[in-house]
């Protein structure tokens, strides 16, 4: 069972091995490019309060396309991420409705609600066999359709301070004016990412995206792992959510759309749609590179409606040059034919 994870004997994969067998090299250069663009258009782009601003309102997405990573990697998709967060915005406004002593009670309920939906999604994929574009997508239209009719389409309620807090405010620095708490956040679990994909579960988890069957013969428990990357998906998806509730009004269209940017973040990354290659820190930096080309657009006044345009060119060349490299691949390992043997007897 090939884990793909260029570790070397006797020790964990360095970060040129992680760079050049995971595909990430590509987005690397990508937000280099664009780190130098945006220094000569906009200088104090990357003056110290600006730039934790833009990592502040970065961390929701970056977080996002971790938990996504799981899922892509493992060789499914969960096309709910973008709903679970904005039921959960709505859910917490709905119930701690400005009340600051029910902040930590509802988001210990945001946690739970996260982690249930992340199981059945896991669980209607691995044991029922339901494609997870389809589970996924199932669960995208019930929770908008749910939130719709408990809201009438207009979410009443407000979030306390308390909530707030972790996506607004942050810890007051000297130079850095404040360093926000959304960026410790998103530090912190991009630890974790990193940490996972080096147990052995999250080898395993790479193994099943790579083959699933030589990952059950190898004794892999894979729907065990397969739910698990979905669970692990709501729950950032969650704390996505919490942040995103810090800056973003209460409205029924909160978190539209993200599960598509985290996609589109997590391939530009260099993680292979299909699984079984990448890296959570090439995910993170897909992230970072799609928010810094968003507000490229905008330092060049250009529409936002272009977005979305650039989100379908951005998965359509990251497949098919993963597909070119995997035809590539395949091309070097392919066994050869052995000559057919001369007839005996024949002068």
């Amino acid at each position: 069972m090939s884990t793909r994870t260029g570790a070397a004997p006797g020790g964990p994969p360095s970060f040129l091995a992680q760079l050049k067998q995971n595909g990430s090299g590509p987005v690397l250069v990508v937000l280099a490019v664009l780190v130098a663009v945006m220094a000569v258009l906009n200088p104090g782009f990357y003056e110290p309060p600006s730039l934790m601003a833009f990592l502040r309102n970065a961390a929701p997405l970056v977080i996002l396309a971790i938990g996504q990573y799981f899922v892509i990697v493992a060789g499914e998709f969960d096309l709910s991420v973008g709903s679970l967060v904005g039921a959960q915005v709505v859910i917490a406004a709905r119930l701690i409705n400005g009340e600051e002593d029910r902040t930590w009670p509802v988001i210990a309920l945001m946690v739970g609600f996260g982690l249930l939906v992340g199981l059945v999604n896991g669980l209607i994929t691995t044991l029922l066999r339901v494609p997870s574009f389809i589970t996924t997508l199932g669960t995208m239209l019930v929770l908008y359709g749910a939130i719709r009719m408990w809201t009438g389409g207009s979410p009443t309620g407000a979030l306390s301070e308390g909530f707030r807090q972790w996506g607004r405010l942050g810890i007051d620095m000297p130079v850095l004016r404040q360093l926000p708490y959304a960026l410790l956040i998103m530090i912190a679990l991009a630890v974790v990412g990193i940490l996972v994909m080096r147990s052995s579960y999250g080898r395993v988890l790479m193994a099943t995206g790579d083959n699933d069957t030589a990952a059950t013969f190898a004794g892999g428990r894979v729907w065990l792992v397969r739910t698990g990357a979905f669970v692990l998906s709501s729950l950032f998806a969650t704390v996505a959510g919490i942040l995103v509730g810090g800056f973003a009004g209460v409205t029924a269209q909160v978190g539209q759309g993200m599960e598509f940017t985290a996609i589109t973040a997590v391939v530009l990354g260099g993680v292979l749609l299909g699984g079984g290659r990448g890296w959570v820190v090439g995910a993170m930096a897909g992230a970072l590179t799609y928010q810094l080309l968003e507000r490229l657009l905008v330092q060049l006044d250009m529409p936002s409606t272009l977005n979305p345009t650039i989100q379908g060119v951005i998965i359509i060349a990251a497949v098919a040059f993963a597909a070119d490299r995997w035809r590539t691949r395949r091309g070097r390992t392919a066994p050869q034919t052995p000559a057919e043997p001369e007839p005996v007897g024949v002068a």
